[in-house]
């Protein structure tokens, strides 16, 4: 069974008119019939929207350009504009209401009895968009109005397709910023994850290659580990993770140092333009910094509270700094830690 078109959906056309007919005017004329006239012309064709002005200023007020407490702004999609008014010519209004922002892009049509081709070359050079003659042809005037209204209509929605784009676009621009951080973060402890480590020792390592600088590596393991999480659990061994991030990353703060998760229970300290000595000395402030916690460690094999075993190396000679090779003797020493008892760091330097 068809539907009868009362039960139909408007066309886009008819919507269309609908939200045209809506749309403001404003009509500029000094003299009071004219106004008059064309706006009744315009009610009675369905637009409902008509305001008008008998000069120049009065416009201005009308659109914001001049403050006046007792008169709101108006946000206009047409103005029909006299060019012959004392004080204040069409021409020169036209050319101040474009040169305003919050104006420019309302289409203004030039109404005048002038047909004169220097009076038309001058509306349109001062951004008119349109020009009727009086006496005004009424189903002209009406011609014009729903042309130039349909094209402010499709400007309008055009912008506003823009602007949900950009806004799209920047939405976009700043969730791929924020899984790009989060793409090299750990989800456990919040600080760099195995991935940046693995890029910021590579971008070190041709910086110190460059610039003939020393760079440091120390890989950092927590004593026992296994042991922790099998008897507090693994919630509290997750939280011994995170305090244990928290701690060493207060330790190191200049923007060429790093502390990531390596993996597991073990971290890592990236040191840049750090020798044997410097290096040495941060090792031995995350040692104090890890005991000063006092995480109870009733399972470990070497004191009452977590510890940590360090593996520290450093590397001086351009040809010999490459990460493989700073890990490699970063974990050889790391290994001479554990086996001489852990709880403590042991230095290897490349070769």
């Amino acid at each position: 069974m068809n539907s009868s078109p009362k039960n139909q959906a408007p066309s886009h056309a008819s919507f269309n008119t609908k939200v045209i007919k809506q749309m403001r005017i404003l009509i500029v004329d000094d003299a009071r019939d004219n106004r008059v006239m064309l706006r009744a012309v315009l009610r009675k064709e369905g637009y409902r929207n008509v305001d008008i002005a008998g000069s120049a200023a009065e416009a201005y007020r009308r659109l914001g350009l001049e403050g006046s407490p007792g008169q709101p702004k108006a946000d206009y999609d047409l103005i029909l504009l006299d060019i012959m008014m004392p004080e204040e010519n069409g021409i020169d209004a036209c050319r101040k209401i474009k040169s305003h922002e919050s104006t420019r892009d309302i289409p203004i049509v030039m109404v005048s009895a002038q047909t004169d081709v220097m009076w038309l070359s001058l509306a349109f050079e001062s951004g008119a968009i349109d020009y009727l003659t009086k006496p005004v042809n009424r189903m002209e005037m009406l011609a014009r109005v729903g042309a130039v209204l349909r094209l402010k209509y499709e400007m309008d929605m055009r912008k506003a397709r823009e602007e949900e784009l950009l806004r799209v676009k920047a939405e976009l621009e700043e969730a791929n910023m924020e899984l790009a951080r989060l793409s090299i973060l750990d989800g456990l402890t919040g600080i760099p994850n195995r991935r940046r480590f693995d890029e910021f020792l590579e971008m070190e390592c041709r910086r110190a290659r460059r610039n003939n600088l020393p760079l440091s590596l120390i890989l950092i393991d927590v004593d026992h580990f296994k042991l922790y999480n099998d008897f507090y659990g693994h919630l509290k061994g997750d939280e011994c993770l995170q305090r244990m991030a928290r701690a060493l990353s207060e330790v190191v703060h200049r923007p060429g140092d790093l502390v990531a998760r390596y993996g597991g229970e073990e971290f890592a300290a990236i040191l840049s333009e750090t020798d044997a000595e410097g290096a040495m000395t941060i090792a031995g402030k995350f040692q104090e910094t890890v005991d000063g916690l006092g995480l109870p460690h009733e399972q470990s094999r070497v004191a009452s509270v977590v510890t940590v075993s360090q593996g520290i190396t450093t590397c001086t000679r351009p040809e010999a700094m490459k990460p493989a090779t700073l890990i490699q003797y970063a974990d050889r020493a790391l290994y001479q830690a554990k086996q001489n008892g852990r709880n403590q760091f042991q230095f290897l330097p490349c070769p």
